[in-house]
């Protein structure tokens, strides 16, 4: 009986020291440093707040689906302007790159690591980024042979990688089908109950938490030929040949992006940021995202109650009778706002917030899921629809929303309550996209 008791003291000793204070108080766990998150590279601070959402001019389409409503929104981060060509292709090479490392390790160890820094076995291993990549090096030309296009593919015998192949493999979790009731741990019975189905809309066994980790790949290379296909009966070869690759346009906004390339670019960026931070020993940070329809218009206001433009005014025009935007002015005469197509990122006056673009250039992806009723239904408090389409859905259930108008579009859509959208798997050559992150605290 002793030595049992001896023992229970022991562990009372050991489960109490776990938290200990000094002083018995509840003084919560300790930390190294308080937690200030910097401002993200290229990104703008939008303050919580509250607006009215919605049409604040006539409804000249008398579409009806835009009803005004006041609604709030918590604090984010946005992206001073569109992703340009420039920022996108590092996701692109960035693909290319871990492909091509994934080649060569199955020969060359010094692309993988396959062990910890205490000799522990990594498996799967996971690939090495600071290994030297040369693409010229005779050693690795053969293997890699099979990323170019075969020589009959070949223009004037370029040797040019085969962007069909340049595929991101991403997975993220479903807190909707997590959150569901139904679908949590029973504590009761010691399981999962309930049902869930993957991005497929496949039905998957409910054992533990991977059946709500969703995996699937994209290729990221955006669509070249939709300066073409856009627009019947008009020259726009040369786009087509130059727009993406050439540093002439590496501040134009990309274009020829699904909305399905534009959230795998999310959750890459997010990945990028969040493993450096790791790496160092540092909290990582709230995830990259595209924004909803709510925040995208709040922070095309620029904190600027009932404006119809992101400028503030009523008019196109400053009072020097300059546009303000890159859009479709006078009944097609495209190039007296500056450009004839997409411009720089940033080519004209920013709104109140910091952020350029916000009206024109191009039209931009939002996460939310367009319904026509959707006003009617969603939240007055950072309000949001959304749906991930599966396959097999009609194209109804595939339409996202889109804001902000552009190049090739009349000044009503570059309004700030005006919504339209584009299917999620179409890339158009005047929609681009920008990205937010949540901020940590208000």
């Amino acid at each position: 009986m002793k030595n049992v008791l001896a023992l229970s003291l022991v562990l009372l000793t050991v489960l109490s020291g776990c938290g200990k204070s000094g002083n018995g108080e509840l003084v919560g766990v300790g930390r190294s440093a308080s937690f200030y998150e910097p401002d993200p590279f290229g990104m703008l601070f939008i303050s919580q707040g509250s607006f009215t959402m919605g049409t604040n001019d006539e409804d000249i389409t008398n579409s009806m689906t835009t009803q005004t409503r006041t609604v709030s929104v918590p604090s984010f981060w946005m992206d001073e302007t569109e992703i340009t060509n420039n920022e996108y292709r590092q996701f692109v090479y960035w693909v290319r790159d871990s492909i091509a490392r994934s080649i060569l390790g199955e020969q060359f160890e010094e692309f993988l690591i396959s062990e910890d820094q205490y000799g522990n076995p990594i498996d799967p291993p996971y690939l090495n980024w600071d290994a030297s990549l040369e693409y010229d090096n005779e050693e690795y030309a053969e293997l890699l042979d099979e990323m170019y296009l075969p020589e009959t593919e070949r223009f004037f015998r370029r040797k040019e990688f085969d962007t069909h192949k340049l595929v991101y493999e991403y997975q993220w979790v479903d807190l909707q089908q997590a959150a569901n009731k139904n679908n949590r741990f029973n504590f009761e019975t010691n399981r999962y109950e309930g049902e869930v189905h993957n991005q497929f809309g496949e039905t998957v066994e409910l054992n533990d938490r991977s059946a709500f980790i969703m995996k699937d790949k994209v290729n990221v290379y955006p669509d070249t030929l939709v300066w073409i296909s856009d627009f019947t009966y008009s020259f726009n070869e040369p786009l087509t040949e130059m727009y993406f690759w050439h540093p002439g346009f590496d501040e134009y906004p990309v274009v020829g992006v699904t909305w399905k390339q534009a959230s795998a670019f999310c959750i890459w960026r997010s990945e990028l940021l969040n493993n450096f931070l790791s790496s160092k020993g540092q909290p990582i940070v709230m995830k990259y995202r595209l924004p909803n329809e709510a925040e995208w218009e709040y922070a095309a206001r620029g904190g600027l109650d009932n404006n119809v433009y992101p400028w503030g005014g009523l008019y196109t025009r400053n009072n020097q009778g300059c546009f303000l935007a890159n859009f479709k002015p006078l009944r097609g005469r495209y190039g007296d706002d500056g450009g004839m197509r997409t411009m720089n990122v940033g080519s004209f006056s920013p709104n109140d917030f910091g952020l350029y673009d916000m009206a024109g250039n191009v039209a931009e992806w939002t996460s939310s899921a367009f319904d026509e009723t959707a006003y009617a239904f969603m939240h007055d408090l950072s309000p949001d629809y959304k749906y991930n389409a599966l396959p097999g859905d009609h194209h109804v259930m595939k339409r996202k929303v889109i804001r902000g108008g552009s190049w090739k579009d009349v000044g009503f859509f570059l309004q700030n309550s005006t919504r339209t959208y584009e299917y999620q798997d179409s890339a158009k050559s005047y929609v681009g996209f920008r990205c937010v992150r949540d901020y940590i605290g208000n």
